[in-house]
């Protein structure tokens, strides 16, 4: 493959520039990583709870009222998790870039060679390095974020994500919860223990096959990943009702 020549933005091709970002744009990973976690766990918690309700009693109020009761149980729950989790990771980024600063002014030699070191790592030597490094140590803020991604790895981390982590979360996470729980709105017991199982395994499949696309991997072999995953751990509360089974 030939070298593109340097283009300045305004003059990038058109077809390259609807490729880029129409064709295969780059993917929000929090955002679907965050619908994944609510909708996934939301989905297998509540299936296990009323599968291991059902398996206990044939009583369908009593199957409704701990199923409702683990929708948003979880479901606020999670989103609280995402959030302080993500506030947890804002934290972590903010102590160490203020570390970095402060290692800036009171150890500006070694975070030099630090700096030297990584350049020279990637390739990058003689008058060349020397230049990338002058204009990196120009300024403070490049220069720490710099030596947090490429010395550290650590990502730079906007805190209002974190609102929006938990918000995707929790909307996700009620979502998946009802489809187990539905059936049991419209069906007997039995039937919707099976009518349950059976959507759940529908919507698991349907979102492995949307990661693979998503990211990389094989649609069937993801989306059979997630049934097996979600089914498995569901089965596992209602064996538990099958123990404590009242006659």
């Amino acid at each position: 493959m030939d070298r593109p020549a340097l283009y300045s933005e305004d003059k990038v091709p058109q077809e390259e520039q609807h490729y880029h970002t129409y064709v295969d744009p780059h993917k929000e990973v929090s955002r679907l990583s965050d619908i994944i976690l609510g909708g996934q766990d939301g989905l297998v918690n509540v299936l296990g709870v009323i599968l291991g309700v059902a398996a206990a009693t044939g009583d369908s109020r009593i199957i409704m009222a701990a199923g409702l009761a683990a929708t948003f149980a979880e479901s606020v729950s999670m989103g609280a998790v995402a959030y302080t989790s993500k506030v947890a990771d804002y934290e972590f980024y903010q102590s160490e870039r203020e570390r970095e600063y402060r290692h800036i002014e009171n150890a500006p030699h070694i975070e030099l060679a630090e700096v030297r070191g990584i350049y020279e790592r990637k390739g990058f030597h003689g008058p060349l390095l020397d230049t990338i490094i002058e204009t990196i140590i120009k300024n403070k803020k490049i220069w720490v974020e710099s030596m947090l991604l490429e010395g550290h790895n650590v990502m730079v981390i906007d805190k209002h994500r974190a609102l929006r982590s938990s918000f995707v979360v929790f909307i996700a996470s009620l979502i998946g919860s009802f489809i187990p729980l539905s059936p049991f709105f419209f069906l007997p017991v039995k039937t919707g223990i099976w009518t349950a199982l059976g959507f759940s395994a529908l919507a698991l499949y349907g979102v492995g096959v949307y990661k693979a696309k998503s990211y990389i991997g094989h649609p069937a072999k993801s989306g059979l990943k997630m049934v097996i995953i979600g089914i498995v751990s569901a089965l596992v509360g209602y064996g538990v009702g099958l123990l404590f089974k009242v006659t």
